[in-house]
């Protein structure tokens, strides 16, 4: 297959004046390499096309490809997970990870939880701050939690981020507000053990391909997988495998409901955290997870799993053949590094 490749390229914004957090989802030249080269050794010819701007003009020159791998996270607004997506359908390409419906709802973390509690599934009490009129309104108990309702790999995640005080919360909250122009999320904070878990395929065909602890060293932020902790995860943070056990049958479980009732696709994480009695609670789903080799979570899990970067892109395409009912067929060959060919 001829396989186009959609990603927002971080050096690319950078030189536009874009900021470090601005940009702190978007991709580098590494994992565009890594991704190529393991479509590559699968037998398929990739073909990099970059962001949403250069989308459009090769779909407008009458360009097509058998399937896109869309890893662009885009920039402005709820829709910008959606805009690739949409796009592709429009003109009927097949494409990897959630469709724009799925998209938008899942980057919207309090509109997901509305969701995921409607299908019955455990998920912290929360408050969505969209001015500070909304400040006075918290009723839950002290300690919360807040972020910003609408962004990834930690941004807004800080040691503050665990409120203990009506004082602290208007702070933070105002903060929040003001430096990410978007409402805050305030939910009930779990004191328990944080998870993240990963999933490949769609539907009933979806299973868990492992799962991991997420342990903070001593000289990380506490009680917070925040920017830093991410970033420096190396020093600060240990993951640990969760091995088989009821605890890892009930994340598991408690993943793959949450997987399935939000219709997402193809591969993505789960991210879970339990509350004072040892229970599973779902925070948030990352239906397009970052896809490094080596500093992303997924291919960190896979790591952990014994399961070769190649075989998880294979198994990626192999999903969206299946709902997409095009044929199928990879070489057995795996890549041991996608960074070195």
């Amino acid at each position: 297959m001829r396989i186009g490749l959609t990603y927002d390229l971080r050096d690319d914004y950078l030189a536009e004046g874009y900021s470090e957090i601005e940009t702190a989802e978007f991709d580098g030249e590494d994992t565009i390499d890594a991704l190529a080269n393991a479509i590559q050794a699968l037998g398929h010819q990739p073909d990099r096309i970059g962001n949403i701007r250069h989308l459009v003009k090769r779909v407008a020159q009458g360009e097509r490809w058998d399937m896109v791998f869309n890893i662009a996270e885009g920039l402005h607004g709820y829709g910008r997970e959606a805009q690739v997506p949409a796009l592709l359908e429009a003109y009927v390409i097949p494409y990897t990870f959630a469709d724009p419906l799925v998209a938008s709802l899942t980057l919207h973390k309090a509109l997901c939880k509305r969701v995921v509690r409607s299908f019955g599934l455990p998920t912290p009490e929360f408050v969505l701050i969209e001015t500070e009129k909304d400040i006075e309104k918290v009723a839950l108990p002290f300690p919360v939690f807040a972020k910003p309702v609408a962004e990834g790999t930690g941004k807004g995640v800080t040691p503050a981020s665990k409120i203990t005080s009506q004082r602290q919360l208007k702070q933070v909250c105002r903060d929040l507000l003001t430096e990410y122009r978007q409402p805050a999320l305030i939910e009930t904070f779990l004191p328990g053990r944080e998870f993240t878990v990963a999933i490949i395929g769609t539907g009933a065909e979806a299973t868990v391909l492992g799962m991991m602890e997420i342990v903070l060293r001593a000289d990380a932020e506490a009680e917070a997988y925040s920017y830093r902790n991410k970033k420096l995860y190396e020093r600060l943070v240990q993951y640990r495998r969760v091995r088989q056990g009821e605890l890892r049958e009930s994340l598991e479980a408690l993943s793959l409901s949450v997987w399935r009732c939000l219709k997402c696709r193809d591969a993505g994480r789960v991210d879970l955290r339990l509350d004072a009695n040892g229970k599973p609670n779902f925070l948030e789903v990352n239906p397009l997870a970052g896809l490094h080799p080596e500093h992303s979570d997924l291919p960190i899990i896979a790591t952990l799993e014994g399961v070769a970067y190649t075989e998880v892109i294979g198994r990626i395409l192999e999903s969206v053949c299946r709902r997409c009912h095009l044929p199928f067929h990879q070489a057995t060959q795996p890549l041991s590094n996608p960074l070195v060919r």
